[in-house]
């Protein structure tokens, strides 16, 4: 009580009408007001993901639409990455935010914005150097593999627009601001579903055109993001003359990026080889994974949603100094994230055929993905937590140990999994297909320790100290 009397009176002191101070007021609704944004935000991005894989799926040959689904985790690799870097930016900023130190928000604003055009240079020359190793790691079929080369030799060269586009939706979002990056995922997706249409079916562009209209609609909602910030009367305002590199707060927003980068990385990499177990089984499988990875979506996306906002009210209120209700939110989430996964994963399962024949209406296609859903579906009742508590430990700063949980069990025990059970026990669809609901399992019962084991009081001490 006495640290959060002692930050009553020092709520920061320059706003703008699109932030949104989440240490005062209904919990439930102002994580529903953050979270709802970026979920229909989330849900126009997929589904101008979902008219990429129906275009292909229905207009250009099996090979370009099994190509672009066993590519995704290349992509992932590298965005998830600086995602990662991005989401330690913001976790800093909601902290200063929460706790009035305006000067600080200012500092690691422009900091970030360095930040981003040094990422944006690393991950281009990564991607364009490396990229036809990592395909090459996910043992594609002859048939597949010119469609995953033109399709990520486009999205590598404009990846800038990604980058910056990432950041300052964190920069936007720590200020409890969901709604204009919502805005303009909108606008690029409406932009992204006309070329998508106009490239691949009036002009037969195939996995070339879904690349052109990706990037061309990132660019948009960039140029939108970062003249929001240059114009913003917030105190996230960007300014070229304010523009620095603060080593101190530098070293902050890696403390806290890089184990989330990590994460992400590995977990992106070790997917690519899950991938390549998956495409043992040809291109029908191949193929059926492709649709239930977009179907999937509609429940990762709650949870994703959800997980952002906790990390923001979560790092306001420990920045403030109050600690409950920093708690009292992760408990709110997790109850608001269980009754989707629950309603919406029981629609999947019922009409698991019908969403897989959306994407793609082969049988042998219909009948992999479809056993997909109803295999792993169930599960992601253990996600609501797992997404939740990691969410909330990045927003207090605690992001080591969570990376080593989620790099252990996804990465390591879904790799030990699956060389034991398909040399020793079955090499079987159903058998790879489960290596995803055990990983999440031991990471979620790993989690779920950790958070219930972490001392907030002593964490917010030593962020007084600093």
């Amino acid at each position: 009580m006495e640290n959060e009397e002692k930050n009553v009176n020092t709520r920061p002191s320059r706003r703008s009408k699109s932030d949104v101070d989440m240490t005062q007021g209904s919990i439930f609704r102002l994580l529903l007001a953050f979270a709802l944004p970026l979920l229909i935000g989330n849900l126009f991005q997929q589904l101008y993901n979902t008219v990429d894989t129906w275009v292909l799926g229905n207009y250009a040959t099996k090979e370009a639409f099994a190509a672009i689904g066993c590519i995704t985790p290349i992509f992932n690799l590298v965005v998830n990455t600086f995602v990662g870097l991005s989401n330690g930016a913001g976790v800093v900023i909601s902290n200063y935010y929460g706790a009035g130190k305006m000067d600080q928000v200012k500092r690691t604003v422009h900091t970030s914005m360095v930040m981003a055009v040094m990422c944006s240079a690393f991950f281009t020359a990564f991607g364009l150097i490396f990229k036809n190793v990592l395909i090459g790691w996910l043992h594609p079929s002859a048939e597949m593999l010119p469609h995953a080369q033109v399709y990520l030799g486009i999205i590598f060269q404009f990846l800038t627009f990604q980058v910056f586009y990432n950041m300052a939706s964190s920069i936007l979002r720590a200020v409890g601001d969901s709604r204009r990056p919502f805005y303009f995922l909108v606008i690029a997706c409406v932009i992204n579903i006309i070329l998508d249409l106009v490239f691949v079916i009036r002009f037969d562009m195939g996995a070339a055109g879904v690349a052109y209209a990706t990037v061309i609609a990132q660019c948009v909602s960039a140029v939108l993001s970062m003249i929001t910030l240059f114009k913003t009367d917030s105190c996230v305002k960007v300014s070229l003359k304010d523009l620095c590199f603060d080593l101190g707060i530098f070293k902050h927003i890696l403390q806290i990026g890089i184990p989330g980068a990590i994460q992400m990385a590995l977990i992106s990499f070790s997917n690519i080889f899950v991938v390549s177990y998956i495409n043992y089984f040809g291109t029908d499988f191949s193929s059926g994974y492709t649709a239930y990875f977009k179907s999937e979506l509609i429940l990762f996306l709650p949870l994703s949603s959800m997980g952002l906002a906790v990390t923001t009210f979560v790092g306001q209120n420990f920045g403030a100094g109050k600690l409950e209700r920093a708690k009292q939110g992760v408990r709110t989430a997790v109850r608001m994230c269980l009754v989707p996964v629950i309603v919406l994963g029981g629609l999947m399962m019922i009409f698991a055929p019908q969403i897989i024949a959306f994407f793609n209406n082969d049988p042998a296609v219909m009948a992999y993905g479809a056993l997909f859903i109803r295999v792993v579906t169930p599960f992601y009742l253990f996600q609501c937590f797992n997404q939740t508590y990691t969410a909330a430990l990045r927003g207090v700063r605690d992001t080591f140990v969570p990376m080593l949980i989620m790099i252990g069990c996804y990465v390591g025990i879904r790799q030990l999994y699956l060389f034991i059970m398909t040399r020793y026990v079955a090499n079987v669809p159903v058998v790879v297909m489960a290596c995803f609901p055990v990983g999440w399992t031991l990471a979620t019962i790993l989690g779920v320790i950790r958070y219930h084991s972490t001392d907030f009081e002593a964490r917010f001490a030593n962020l007084q100290g600093k």
